[in-house]
């Protein structure tokens, strides 16, 4: 099954029988703003306008728990999560399509979170709320009540020790921006760098100006340039598991499975003892 799909075909779906649950996780990165200018409230924005049906889920409370030790997105609570998503009307029968804003980095999250906790028919609106070509409504759905019970293991995770291995026994990721991996500046976390052995593959080199993913043979061509390929492990991290999670949805559409370091930078640079890389070169 594909993991993407288009405004068309979700517009075609949603008069089907069997139409998909929405969730809109439209969310941005928290980042020093100028003064004056408020946070992003995702939840005003779907409030403001929503593809019909669809549901607000909010990426900071129920697709992580709180910032710490384990990063600045860690893994939320197994039963937390089950309960967000029941109450937004996810089945196990059902089909489900998220959607953001159009950087499709929060809706990654949610696809990723579904199929780690395994739900089966999961895929992310390509392009996101600005390729959808329908009305919008602002009307607040109440849907029924779902029955998705999180079963967690359906695809693979790292923790630290893993991704740090696997930078040398396979390939790992590194999804921020270049100038991140090379530790030229780092905005959020406590020192910049990479994870010894990781390759930068910036996530935003995977869509083009309209914000939709590159077709399958050619993200499929991009990463194997960059090694992945001969039945090599992958893994992905990011800054705190949400554009690396982009970055596995990139993968699935070439058709190469990786992992997901959810703690990604923000844990691993917190621990002084870690190693960090700096510079072009992966070691």
């Amino acid at each position: 099954m594909n993991a993407i799909i288009s405004a068309a075909d979700l517009a075609a779906a949603l008069a089907s029988p069997n139409p998909p649950v929405l969730l809109d996780v439209r969310w941005q990165l928290s980042v020093a703003k100028a003064a004056g200018e408020p946070p992003f409230d995702g939840r005003a924005a779907h409030a403001a306008g929503h593809v019909p049906g669809a549901v607000f889920v909010d990426l900071d409370r129920e697709l992580a728990s709180a910032p710490g030790g384990a990063g600045r997105h860690p893994l939320p609570d197994v039963a937390e999560f089950g309960a967000a998503m029941r109450r937004a009307g996810v089945r196990a029968d059902r089909p489900v399509v998220v959607y953001d804003g159009g950087q499709g980095w929060a809706a990654a999250r949610a696809w990723w979170l579904l199929r780690w906790t395994g739900h089966a028919d999961v895929r992310v609106l390509d392009g996101g709320l600005a390729a959808w070509e329908g009305e919008l409504e602002t009307a607040v759905p109440e849907p029924a009540e779902g029955d998705f019970t999180p079963a967690p293991g359906a695809v693979p995770l790292l923790d630290a020790d893993a991704a740090g291995e696997l930078a040398f026994s396979g390939l790992l990721f590194d999804a921020r921006a270049g100038e991140r991996y090379r530790g030229e500046v780092e905005p959020i976390d406590r020192v910049g760098g990479h994870i010894p052995g990781a390759v930068s593959a910036p996530t935003t080199e995977n869509v083009g100006p309209d914000g939709r993913f590159l077709p399958a043979a050619e993200l499929r061509a991009r990463f194997g340039a960059l090694g992945a390929g001969d039945s090599k492990e992958v893994g992905v991290y990011c800054g705190s598991g949400v554009s690396g999670a982009h970055e596995v949805l990139a993968l699935a559409v070439a058709g190469i499975p990786a992992a997901l370091y959810v703690g990604s930078w923000s844990e691993w640079s917190s621990d002084p003892a870690r190693p960090v890389a700096v510079g072009p070169d992966p070691r």
